[in-house]
């Protein structure tokens, strides 16, 4: 047997969803979790550690072929310790580390002369201050490691504010913990959010998916939809070619996604938000969406396997399911199912808490089928998971058949 065993550090969903396509290959799978009851751990062969820990990171390396993540959180240090074993590490920590670090991230897309907002470094209040009253109020402040989800970042209105945040606030905790510098970003007035995902093999194949628009609801993915609807293609276009540049020149291999705001009339059309060098919550529609959906393709891409065709299989929604009213989600999956036999349900095996995603439902379009029919399916697939909420009117609904992989040009946006 010469398959190579592929083994992932952080036993999140994204590992979870990275089993199915590694079983499908053959591939030997294995994951370092952070608990028994992680998302990953109840579906692959596992080990418990913690990631931060090199021993423990060294023996379970020793144990597979390939190393990939979950998560980038994996000290920078480890990484370049585990890459002097006899493993191949993707990406390595030469690339992750502009996933980590979002001060990286900003230096190297402003080297390679990408689209990116008004930054700095900042380590006082005081440069917090200067920042705001020369790029314009509201401004962002983030930490530049560890944030997602909205976490790790914070919006101030004015220097009154910022004030009052250093006194008894966020920016007061952040600067107490020396977590300095911090990132300063300008508020940038964008149309709507969008991603682009590359995936790139070691020899340097790499292969991109479709632009798609990512909607957020209080800093979490909400809703996302492929390709992204009225995109200019010279805008798609120049996204693309911004997104295999980055991986490219920063020696990404696996999954990369790239989060962009659209700038219509500003520069190329739009600006770099943050990258992500792993399977990416914007591109779960490509699970059921796609010739080839990322998990699998991010398997293809760190064995060094010729990667897959990205077309595709017409207009797709992604609703994130957020914890809701519902603690059992398996007691909405017969009243889902029935109401829109089309949707495609994804569960995490997580505990339900408030906004908390613990799962997925993709829809992909009938031919000539609405756009807005296509959401409303999805939202309502999703809030009877979440909630036991009445299903949408029947409008919104169809039976599955097999050949609904394809639509036309969407004929409404929501």
């Amino acid at each position: 047997m010469t398959f190579p065993r592929l083994g992932v550090i952080g036993g999140g969903q994204l590992a979870r969803m990275m089993a199915a396509p590694a079983a499908e290959l053959g591939v030997p799978f294995r994951v370092l979790a952070e608990a028994e009851d992680s998302s990953a751990a109840q579906v692959a062969p596992h080990e418990v550690g913690d990631h931060t820990d090199l021993a423990t990171l060294r023996a379970f390396a020793s144990t597979v072929d390939v190393l990939t993540f979950d998560h980038e959180h994996v000290p920078t240090e480890h990484l370049r310790a585990l890459e002097s074993l006899d493993v191949a590490v993707h990406p390595g920590p030469d690339a992750l580390q502009y996933a980590q670090d979002k001060l990286l991230m900003r230096e190297a897309v402003e080297r390679l002369g990408l689209p990116n907002p008004a930054w700095a470094a900042v380590d006082t209040l005081e440069d917090v201050v200067a920042f705001g009253d020369e790029h314009g109020w509201p401004m962002i402040l983030k930490t530049p490691r560890g944030g997602y989800d909205g976490k790790g970042v914070l919006t101030l209105d004015d220097a009154d504010d910022a004030r009052a945040s250093a006194a008894d606030g966020t920016l007061g905790t952040w600067l107490a913990a020396d977590i300095t510098p911090l990132l300063a970003e300008a508020l940038v007035p964008f149309a709507r959010e969008l991603s682009v995902q590359v995936a790139r093999t070691p020899s340097g194949e790499a292969a991109a998916y479709p632009v798609v628009e990512s909607v957020q609801t209080a800093g979490v993915c909400d809703l996302v939809i492929a390709p992204a609807p009225d995109l200019d293609p010279a805008v798609a276009a120049a996204a693309s070619a911004a997104a295999a540049r980055i991986a490219e020149e920063l020696g990404v291999t696996g999954m990369l996604a790239v989060e962009l705001f659209e700038t219509p009339g500003v520069g190329p059309g739009f600006q770099v938000n943050e990258l992500a060098m792993r399977p990416h919550n914007s591109g779960h529609w490509s699970m059921d969406g796609a010739v080839t959906g990322q998990f699998e393709q991010h398997v293809r891409a760190v064995l060094g396997l010729p990667l897959g065709e990205t077309a595709p299989r017409g207009t797709v929604v992604m609703k994130n399911i957020l914890g809701g009213a519902r603690e059992d989600l398996y007691a909405g999956f017969a009243e889902a199912m029935a109401a829109h036999p089309a949707a495609k349900v994804h569960t995490y095996g997580k505990d339900v808490s408030p906004g908390r995603k613990v799962g997925h439902v993709n829809v992909v379009a009938a031919p000539g089928e609405a756009l807005a029919d296509v959401v409303a399916e999805a939202e309502s697939a999703a809030a009877i998971l979440r909630d036991g909420a009445e299903a949408a009117p029947s409008s919104s609904a169809r039976p599955a058949t097999p050949d609904a992989t394809a639509s036309d040009t969407p004929e409404a946006r929501p």
